[in-house]
């Protein structure tokens, strides 16, 4: 297996992307650490797992907290002995569908301010033992795209980017110390889309239409992708991204 013997924390892990790299991550044999704020959804994934042989153990832990976060990772190596991948997945309250003319700078500001917050707070955490062991993964989810130009989109894409100056800042103090980070771009999966959003149709039409082989990456791709990523496989990548959108972002 890919990841036998590795220790992932998964924050965001009850939610559709989370719980997909989380499966993935088991499935290559990890030890897979799941939090967030929802006990019951994190539980579900972790029963999933489970059933399929994996290992997995929950926590709630609030992402945008620095002691919780701190505390957790620190409890993750005092048990398991190494924390070796970490990867944040939790929503950072972007507000689209508004042209940023109609937009109050709160609602733009958001998804910039919760995505570095939490992404800050939890790769430090990692980083923190990784330095230590000489050895880790830190995933990063979104990437820089060209501009929207059929939908909204508001402050996503000023988060992404701020996120992919801190990915490319992280690999350069960490590499030294054996420690890779690397961003995944899909382009989009249908599968996250609401199957009760107004004009939910239109957009996974749309999703597909941009892509160069006629279909979205899944949730199911993104967990392996991921687990790839993570493994020695790979361990010759960092400081880039990872394109997983079928065509429709083109390096």
């Amino acid at each position: 297996m890919l990841l036998d013997g590795r220790n992932a924390v998964v924050y965001g892990a009850g939610g559709a992307i989370g719980g997909a790299v989380a499966r993935g991550f088991a499935k290559e044999g990890a030890t897979v650490f799941l939090t967030g704020r929802t006990a019951a959804k994190l539980d579900k994934v972790a029963e999933d797992i489970r059933a399929e042989g994996g290992r997995a153990e929950t926590a709630v832990v609030d992402a945008l907290d620095e002691r919780a976060v701190d505390a957790h990772a620190d409890a993750v190596v005092a048990k398991a002995g190494s924390l070796d991948i970490s990867f944040n997945l939790i929503t950072h309250g972007d507000v689209q569908g508004t042209p940023m003319v109609e937009m109050s700078v709160a609602d733009y500001l958001q998804p910039v301010a919760t995505g570095v917050r939490t992404t800050f707070l939890t790769a430090r955490a990692a980083a923190r033992h990784m330095k230590r062991q000489r050895s880790g993964v830190i995933l990063v989810f979104g990437g820089d795209g060209d501009p929207v130009r059929e939908f909204h989109v508001g402050g996503l894409q000023a988060g992404f980017a701020a996120l992919e100056a801190m990915r490319r800042q992280i690999s350069a103090e960490l590499g030294p110390f054996g420690v890779r980070a690397v961003t995944m771009r899909t382009g989009g999966i249908p599968e996250v889309v609401p199957p009760d959003l107004p004009g939910g149709e239109e957009i996974v039409a749309g999703l597909e239409k941009a892509t160069m082989l006629g279909r979205c990456a899944t949730l199911s791709d993104v967990g392996e992708v991921a687990a790839f990523v993570a493994s020695d496989r790979a361990r010759s990548m960092t400081a880039a991204t990872v394109n997983i959108s079928c065509g429709a972002l083109v390096d």
